[in-house]
């Protein structure tokens, strides 16, 4: 079924260019005009700009002069290199640039059918889930010698990537808008993929050629399935974004990776292993000076036929090969854009995508009011918090807001919305937004705003079976088109994953355990990768602070099927039959946590499993094999009619005819307490004539009928 396409600001490609035909006129787009509005929108065009159609610029112009590559992008006097970075990635892998450039063959010129031409095409890009259509005229900013001014090919009569650039500019809201950005951003725009960031520590990989021959593996393994990477060197305090090293390289500057090759050399006699990568600036030099630069002597060990078998050949202006451990030795960030192709995440990996969009608002009809955040620290990364608590980890300071920013000609942009949020932390009154904030509002902030955190939106998913690996990946639209008018700037989001019950099916009210956890970023997408263990899950998309509104995109990729469903009530609907029996009074949660001593005598351990009752639900366990001592790890809720009757536990045996009951634990809390441990005999079953075993449980209620 064909993917839906969503018209840029309601303009039809075919509708605007039979117009144009029948009319016998060139396109002039009225939503992007040739004027400095759709240059910049806060410095003057230079003296001498002119807009140009191709035609004027060359005699016989062409979309595509032998085909694609990356030597047809040349970054221009624009500060976009993040963009050009991608797009030389792309242009490496026909499947992905025909999406971006569709009907390609048809928007060529025909110079046998001038009378076809209407100066107008059209170009595609990923946004928040959806594939959006720009269309675009073909007048293109000139400078006055007569050169393009912004990105141009190579030769001078090709005129893709040019008119592929404004359609992006218009997208974006004008060229300036293209100033200073995140390659992860530009590479899912124009591949729909999967964007991981990975960072390099230069220290470990110098030191230790396992970790360094694993990362080569993993960068390999990307590239042969199709995965777009880029690179770059993360200038550190005090350095300045595009300075350069002794060795030639561009600090804060994104590379292209087009190809990541393991041989064999012959060196006096012996055979070394020769781990190497190639790149590409998008500005078209050669900039790097080191081992097996353009030149250098290590090319003379080989001959030309030899480099050629090797694949060690160079095929665009401005790439160059590098040796793995000088790579690990000067780049800090590597970003792999995996691609999803009809359910695939990874050729031969089978992954399936679930997707869910949601919005960070405030409650409805509420006023604005000011964001307050509270004083608490943010927390990152994986966590084993223990039930009942949340941990407080880490400092705002250690987040890490995204790459590098910066490109040709320009200067590195400044975190605004981390020096705004800053400011509001250091001068707010602590806790008055939590203080204010309505229950209905969807925009709690991170996890360190305790009060206000679980008023996030909530998606639940479940593991079954077996452990899962499993790859979350959170966007947030974009808003770059709003640096026009002094916004853009993308909200530090992050999310939480929480392990809750395995009956849960409404909104979480306490974290209880934390299973993982993101980085926050300033940037459109963030991801993670982990493995989790069979259960029930809750994901909490958030931005930093409670307060900020936005729209987002999530994307759940895993290898079995795993549905994902928003949460919204703080209470189940009751059942049709439900509604003639009295209404819950009393919420109780139930943490089975292990059994012991289940193994008789000089007898094989049983396959074990457990049954949880209370009133009419029932929650089973999976099957634990000869296991004597099964740690169950179960959470269960149930929300009870009848308190004074007593919750059950009974530990069964298979067989293989029949089931048969090891022994009953019985549990009574009929009121409100806080957590309670239980270490509870088993009577019945196997063990009437006493105690065999006995379990380990704990146990919560509340009269607050929401959660505990």
């Amino acid at each position: 079924m064909p993917e839906q396409v969503n018209q840029f600001q309601g303009q039809s490609f075919h509708k605007l260019r039979r117009a144009c035909l029948r009319r016998g006129a060139l396109f002039q787009d009225p939503l992007f005009p040739a004027t400095a509005q759709s240059l910049f929108y806060r410095r003057k065009p230079p003296p001498g700009l002119t807009w140009k159609r191709p035609r004027e610029i060359c005699k016989d112009p062409r979309l595509f002069v032998d085909g694609i590559s990356t030597r047809d992008l040349h970054q221009g006097s624009l500060g976009n290199c993040w963009m050009v970075a991608a797009i030389s990635c792309l242009a490496s892998e026909p499947s992905l640039w025909k999406k971006v450039i569709p009907d390609h063959v048809d928007q060529e010129w025909n110079p046998k059918r001038p009378n076809l031409y209407a100066g107008i095409f059209h170009f595609r890009f990923w946004r928040l889930g959806r594939w959006t259509d720009v269309v675009v005229d073909d007048r293109l900013p000139v400078s006055s010698d007569g050169v393009l001014l912004f990105c141009r090919s190579a030769t001078p009569r090709e005129f893709w990537s040019a008119l592929l650039e404004k359609a992006y500019a218009k997208l974006n809201g004008c060229y300036e808008a293209l100033e200073g950005g995140n390659t992860t951003e530009a590479l899912i725009d124009f591949t729909g993929g999967v964007s991981e960031p990975l960072s390099l520590d230069r220290e470990a990989l110098s030191q230790h050629s396992d970790q360094r021959r694993a990362f080569f593996q993993t960068l390999a393994k990307a590239h042969e399935r199709k995965a777009l990477i880029t690179c770059s060197i993360r200038p550190a305090e005090g350095e300045t974004v595009e300075s350069v090293l002794d060795c030639g390289l561009v600090r804060g500057h994104a590379y292209g990776i087009t190809a990541v090759r393991k041989m064999r050399l012959a060196e006096m006699g012996w055979m070394s292993r020769l781990f190497m990568v190639r790149m590409r600036n998008p500005w078209g030099t050669t900039d790097w000076t080191g081992a097996w630069s353009q030149g250098s002597q290590e090319w003379h060990q080989m001959s030309r036929a030899e480099r050629e078998k090797m694949g060690l050949i160079v095929r665009d202006v401005g790439e160059f090969w590098i040796d793995f451990e000088d790579f690990c030795q000067y780049f800090t960030d590597v970003v792999v854009c995996r691609m999803v192709e009809s359910s695939l995440l990874w050729p031969s990996s089978h992954w399936r995508e679930v997707r869910c969009y949601g919005e960070w608002a405030s409650a409805p009809n509420s006023p604005p009011s000011t964001v307050y955040p509270s004083n608490n620290t943010l927390s990152l990364g994986k966590t084993n918090a223990k039930p009942g608590e949340t941990k407080q980890r880490g400092n705002r300071k250690e987040a890490r807001l995204g790459e590098p920013k910066g490109g040709k000609g320009g200067k590195r942009e400044q975190d605004k919305a981390v020096k705004k949020q800053k400011k509001e932390e250091d001068g707010a009154e602590v806790g008055g937004w939590e203080a204010q904030m309505d229950k209905r509002s969807r925009c709690g902030g991170c996890i360190n705003h305790r009060d206000t955190f679980l008023h996030n939106p909530q998606f639940m998913f479940e593991v079954r079976s077996k452990e899962e690996e499993m790859l979350i990946c959170l966007q947030q639209e974009d808003r770059r088109i709003q640096r026009k008018n002094g916004g853009g700037e993308n909200l530090p989001i992050g999310f939480e994953v929480l392990k809750v019950e395995v009956n849960r099916g409404s909104r979480v009210q306490c974290v209880v355990e934390q299973a993982a956890s993101s980085v926050y970023m300033d940037s459109r997408s963030v991801t993670l990768r982990g493995a989790l263990t069979p259960g029930r899950y809750v994901v909490l998309p958030t931005t930093f602070l409670p307060g900020a509104t936005g729209r987002f995109l999530l994307r759940l990729f895993s290898h079995s099927h795993i549905p994902l469903r928003k949460l919204k009530e703080d209470l189940l609907s009751p059942s049709v039959f439900h509604c003639f029996l009295p209404q819950p009074t009393l919420v109780t949660t139930v943490y089975l946590r292990r059994a012991s001593g289940l193994r008789p005598p000089k007898q094989k351990a049983p396959d074990v499993y457990a049954i949880v009752r209370c009133e009419n639900d029932t929650i089973r366990t999976h099957v634990f094999k000869a296991e004597g001592n099964p740690e169950f790890n179960l959470r269960a809720i149930f929300y009870r009619r009848y308190p004074s009757t007593h919750i059950s536990i009974e530990l069964w045996s298979r067989g293989w005819l029949w089931d048969s009951m090891l022994g009953e634990a019985r549990l009574q809390t009929a009121e409100s307490e806080r957590s309670r441990s239980h270490v509870i005999d088993l009577r019945g079953g196997q063990s009437r004539s006493g105690s065999q075993g006995c379990v380990y449980v704990e146990t919560s209620s509340s009269v607050c009928l929401t959660d505990l």
